[in-house]
């Protein structure tokens, strides 16, 4: 993408001041995006972002600059102004950049640049009238059709230099249930790092249905009882309830800062026996994994909680320095206008060894939330509370009537130790995920999980 000879002058010129570290990530990625709502193509865009920024360490000071114009004049204006925003006592030139090569464990079958537009809007075609075909109380269905292929080249002064291609499809599908007075939204997001043979390995209307489905039976739902409750959370997007009240406490973005509950707790029991959970950015395809971070680290498979106790934070360059704790390939960024931070990947509970209908037998009284909705937690306490998307009573031992408006209420740290029992059908989900590096694609997921008791808020 770059010449190494001039990334070497960038980073020369990065460590003049004495600085510890330099880093130049150079992107250049095509997006594609198709909307479609109202049975009609609504956008058609397509776009190109290219560009570079330049990071320094000074001690556990991190400065990062960036430049849309790749030219050698206006990167080494970028290394030149973060050199000068302070200074140091080293006197350090990079060592000999040496190319690595990646190996891509996640291959492209179909590259998405090869596929008529056409093919692309006969599946969005296809998604709409599934689900406008399974009631008349379908009244609106939105499709966004996503495709980017991201091209990074990553160089260090410690001698790293390494590129790497990443391939991201996805679908997204929103179907409204109305009643005249009310509205249900229910929605899927499948995606994959990957080329278009992921689209060819979905039903697209199977998806139409089953988000049809969820609005259509909430909207006729009674509403949801409240109390303190047992509940059964079933797979994939479940798993959102872990990742954003307990996972991002596990990253040094929160750790380093003290602004974590679990800060301090590193081989201690923080979850009951039966919950085990991994951050893996190894998964073949999957929408979270990644060769390398954006720091140029392979990825790695980390295992954040064995049995219930405490084995690894997510771990950066800079919160390695702050912390101690060995980087775990977790540096991630959106785009080249982001400094790197500690992220998540394919982030999961693993399978215990139950069926999910003996967690749903174990239960007299309490809800069962097959799909979980949005949500906010508190990061420094782990205090949530979640929506339930699509839930149901149980009543002794049995899924009975479907429920609707049901919120989750706990805290992320406590309901890890409330959980009894874990199911054997793991599952992930895909989202974007938020944080102080931009948005970047992530996978939740988890089996079925039994939580002992949660506050469940209802109108009953």
């Amino acid at each position: 993408m770059l010449e190494k000879t001039l990334i070497s002058k960038v980073i020369d010129k990065a460590l003049s001041n004495g600085a510890d570290f330099a880093e130049v990530f150079v992107e250049n990625t095509y997006n594609s995006r198709i909307s479609f709502n109202d049975s009609k193509t609504k956008q058609n865009v397509i776009g190109n972002d290219y560009g570079a920024g330049v990071r320094v360490f000074y001690g556990e000071t991190a400065i990062y600059a960036y430049t849309n114009d790749l030219s050698e004049k206006s990167l080494l204006a970028a290394a030149d102004a973060v050199s000068k925003a302070a200074k140091g006592n080293k006197i350090i030139t990079a060592i000999d950049l040496t190319k690595t090569v990646v190996k891509n464990i996640h291959p492209v079958i179909i590259p998405n640049n090869t596929i008529a537009k056409k093919d692309k809007i006969d599946f969005i075609r296809k998604v709409n009238e599934a689900s406008r075909g399974y009631s008349d109380l379908i009244t609106q269905v939105d499709v966004n059709f996503l495709e980017k292929m991201q091209n990074v080249m990553i160089a260090n002064s410690e001698g790293l230099f390494v590129e790497d291609s990443r391939n991201y499809s996805r679908a997204y599908i929103s179907s409204i249930a109305s009643s005249g007075t009310e509205k249900q939204t229910s929605g899927e997001g499948p995606g994959g790092l990957a080329g278009y043979e992921f689209f060819n390995s979905l039903d697209p209307a199977a998806l139409g249905k089953d988000t049809a489905r969820v609005a259509v039976t909430m909207l006729k739902a009674d509403y949801a009882p409240s109390g303190k409750l047992p509940v059964i959370i079933d797979n994939g997007f479940g798993g959102v309830i872990f990742h954003e009240a307990c996972g991002h406490s596990l990253e040094t973005t929160s750790v380093a800062k003290n602004a974590s509950v679990f800060v301090g707790k590193m081989g201690e029991k923080i979850a009951s026996d039966v919950v085990t959970a991994l951050d893996d950015g190894t998964i073949p395809n999957e929408w979270g994994s990644i060769n390398i971070d954006d720091e140029g680290m392979p990825t790695k498979k980390t295992v954040l909680i064995e049995n219930g106790v405490l084995k690894s934070y997510m771990v950066d360059k800079m919160g390695s320095i702050k912390t101690g704790y060995a980087c775990t390939g977790s540096g991630r960024r959106e785009s080249y206008k982001f400094a790197p931070a500690s992220r998540m990947r394919n982030t999961y509970i693993a399978p215990g060894k139950h069926k999910l209908e003996e967690l749903i037998a174990s239960v007299d009284y309490g809800i069962y939330a097959a799909k979980m909705g949005g949500g906010s937690v508190m990061p420094g306490t782990g205090n949530f509370n979640f929506s339930v998307g699509e839930g149901y009573v149980i009543r002794n031992g049995k899924i009975a009537e479907p429920v609707r408006g049901a919120t989750l209420i706990g805290n992320g740290a406590d309901a890890l130790l409330k959980v009894s029992m874990v199911a054997d059908n793991l599952a992930m989900a895909q989202g974007m995920c938020g944080s102080v590096s931009g948005s970047v694609p992530t996978n939740v997921g988890q089996p079925a999980i039994k939580i002992d008791e949660i506050l469940v808020g209802g109108r009953k």
